[in-house]
């Protein structure tokens, strides 16, 4: 990638406050860009903007993205900040498991509504502002190898990220005659440090159907994001791109058909 290409580029980025949106953050920090660090808990999003490289190019903005006047009031100071936005990156996300047949309405609607909601409203906002200040932008949204490929206990976030994928294509088709990319990143197993609510024979048997023998880091998400805001992802709107080191291209976890 081109030394400075993303010098002084304004940027949000949803769900900064840890893990991967604070690796896409201080990414696009290292670059040169300015960026709004939102996230639902303010201490998360001011300690992101306190802790990346290059001070004073990072702020914190604590907001709800499932509530339009949030929302609203998000992009508001966000363009008080930076003047102007020519990225989202749609990163925050909830994850609970809990199958169908137990499943209350309320975590079926927490996640529909962070993990879809979410980034259709702050896609809304920011495309709205695009198009009104003439800027050829960019926005990337955060799915994962749910919006592919179903799990037990997870039908909200499954729906959810597939939600995601067909709202960000509907969005590519839709902006491309404001010059406008639109383009989903689907993270594999990440390591973002241990979860005490995650199974860990769950954990163990992703990892040894990774083909690239390891879970994958924050940082590698945040170059992916990185290279489809840049110059040489030009041509490149409606598309998803895995990053799982192999995880999704099939049954790796089959041995040989032939033989021993």
């Amino acid at each position: 990638m081109s030394e400075g290409e993303f010098a002084a580029r304004r940027v949000v980025v949803t769900g900064a406050g840890a893990g991967i949106g604070r690796a896409i953050t201080a990414a696009f920090v290292r670059e040169g860009a300015w960026v709004a660090a939102v996230d639902l808990v303010a201490e998360r999003a001011a300690e992101t903007a306190a802790i990346v490289e290059g001070p004073g190019r990072a702020f914190g903005i604590a907001g709800d993205i499932r509530a339009s006047r949030s929302v609203d009031r998000i992009v508001e100071e966000a363009l008080g900040h930076l003047g102007r936005i020519e990225v989202l990156v749609n990163n925050a996300a909830i994850y609970p498991n809990c199958p169908v047949l137990e499943m209350p309405d309320e975590q079926w609607d927490a996640v529909i509504e962070t993990n879809l909601r979410g980034p259709f409203l702050m896609s809304r906002a920011a495309a709205r502002q695009m198009v009104a200040g003439g800027i050829r932008g960019h926005i990337v949204s955060v799915a994962s190898g749910a919006y592919k490929s179903a799990r037990r206990g997870a039908s909200h976030y499954c729906a959810s990220k597939a939600g995601v994928v067909m709202l960000s294509k509907v969005l590519a088709q839709e902006l491309a005659e404001h010059g406008i990319h639109v383009n989903v990143v689907s993270p594999g197993l990440i390591d973002v440090g241990r979860r005490g609510d995650v199974n860990p024979t769950y954990r163990e048997t992703l990892l040894r159907n990774i083909p690239w023998g390891r879970m994958g880091r924050p940082s590698e998400i945040a170059d992916a994001v990185l290279f489809l805001c840049s110059r040489r992802a030009e041509y490149v709107t409606g598309a998803v791109l895995d990053v799982d080191g192999g995880s999704g291209a099939g049954r790796f976890f089959l041995p040989y058909s032939r033989g021993a």
